[in-house]
């Protein structure tokens, strides 16, 4: 899954990074998958544009990763060849003691050598010193040959491991010298876009204000679907807790003075009850909200495979000079044919469709909602009770654009939208 780097490079261990290489590098495949489809068409488009400052970033960024293994593989070499050293000097010496262990044990090879070293003592004290002595210095000796070979075991380790490193520093500094080259060749290309599209700035006025306002038509309905939402769950629930609060009052013994009075406080009780209740959560969707809220930033991403293409909130156009603009959501571009899946386990609340947007699909999780538009295919329905990463519908594929495939994702608590970018896992 494409998302910002957010380590801190210097602290990563060699694996970390390698993995971290392996991970940008997929992102890379299936930047330039995408970027591969438009190539059916040769003029320049916003979405060639962005495609290749996609690729431009994440090869910096692979760049910078593969500069900082390299620098971790020349520490890590570096490590091993000091250890590796006083390994062998620690070998050396303890091959020394053992040879002066072997020469003394020769001068005192035979048995009748050790037992009149033993019966010799002029004490039984000194008897048991020296019995002890030569059973110590028989164990001493095992103990040397059992170092020797434990040394000789890291040393091959160690000889090996630098051995790995030595190889695989060969393969990341040719890898490195490589996305230089297309990295190179990238911005040569966003170069000439840009200055075909600046000639073109007219069009791309008059697109983005017909992008524009669909997306506005689409945020619209939305915002109205969701309110309208809101409404009916706060009337239901309201007209639920009246019943009940109507039936606990039929309960109760009637008094025959004041019976009009009391009946009349008790109904204007009720509802001034139920009105600072209609917001109240059944005990299911506060559940669901609370585990919804306790995964933020660790939310799976509502599609396979892809990167974010338009962030959320106002950003500046990528050609147009002093222009904005503003999203409700976030676009995530992929590739022709991916799925939109659910983020969270929840109830499709609407299915509904705009002209010129497509199909959009609204789940709910408790008091919160993801919306996913820009489906073209539908493989669920209204009411449907749905898990993780379940598929909702196809993306669009435009052909008239590129083959841009792009989901339009946004995050809602109540009536107020959320940044999707600081729910979804980084």
């Amino acid at each position: 899954m494409i998302s910002a780097i957010s380590f801190n490079l210097q602290a990563q261990s060699v694996k970390e990074l390698e993995n971290q290489r392996k991970q940008t590098l997929k992102q890379l495949e299936t930047t330039s998958k995408m970027l591969n489809e438009t190539k059916k068409s040769q003029a320049s488009s916003l979405n060639k544009i962005g495609l290749i400052k996609k690729n431009i970033n994440e090869r910096k960024s692979l760049i910078k990763n593969i500069s900082t293994e390299i620098n971790k593989l020349d520490n890590e070499m570096n490590r091993l060849q000091k250890e590796t050293k006083a390994l062998n000097n620690k070998l050396s010496n303890l091959k020394a003691d053992y040879v002066k262990l072997v020469q003394d044990a020769h001068i005192h090879r035979s048995i009748y050598s050790k037992v009149m070293f033993v019966l010799s003592a002029e004490s039984f004290d000194q008897f048991y010193r020296r019995m002890r002595y030569t059973r110590e210095f028989s164990e001493h000796r095992k103990s040397q040959v059992r170092k020797i070979e434990g040394v000789k075991t890291q040393i091959i380790q160690k000889t090996d491991s630098l051995g790995k490193n030595k190889i695989t520093k060969v393969i990341v500094v040719k890898q490195k010298e490589t996305e230089a080259q297309k990295l190179s060749k990238d911005e040569k290309k966003e170069k000439v876009l840009l200055t075909d599209l600046q000639k073109k700035e007219k069009k791309l006025r008059d697109d983005l204000k017909i992008q524009q306002r669909k997306a506005a038509d689409l945020n619209n309905k939305i915002e109205r679907i969701i309110a309208e939402e809101i409404r009916k769950a706060e009337a239901k629930r309201a007209e639920e807790l009246r019943k009940k609060e109507l039936a606990e009052q039929k309960k109760k013994p009637e008094n025959t003075s004041g019976s009009s009075k009391e009946t009349e406080t008790s109904q204007k009780a009720t509802t001034s009850k139920s009105s600072s209740s209609t917001s109240t959560l059944t005990k299911e969707e506060t559940l669901i909200s609370g585990n919804f809220a306790a995964n933020s930033g660790r939310l799976p991403w509502p599609t396979e495979k892809g990167f974010i293409s338009g962030k959320f909130g106002i950003h500046p156009h990528p050609v147009l000079q002093h222009v904005e603009t503003n999203n409700k959501g976030i676009y995530i571009q992929t590739p022709a044919g991916t799925n939109a899946r659910a983020v969270f386990g929840g109830v499709v609340s609407q299915v509904f469709n705009i002209p010129g947007s497509n199909w959009g699909v609204i789940v709910q999780h408790g008091d919160y909602r993801t919306v996913y538009a820009n489906l073209t295919d539908i493989y669920i329905k209204a009411g449907d009770k749905i898990s993780a990463k379940q598929s909702i519908g196809k993306i669009y594929t435009d052909d008239e654009n590129d083959n841009k495939t792009e989901l339009y994702f946004q995050i809602w608590k109540g009536r107020t939208l959320m940044n999707p970018e600081n729910w979804i896992a980084r």
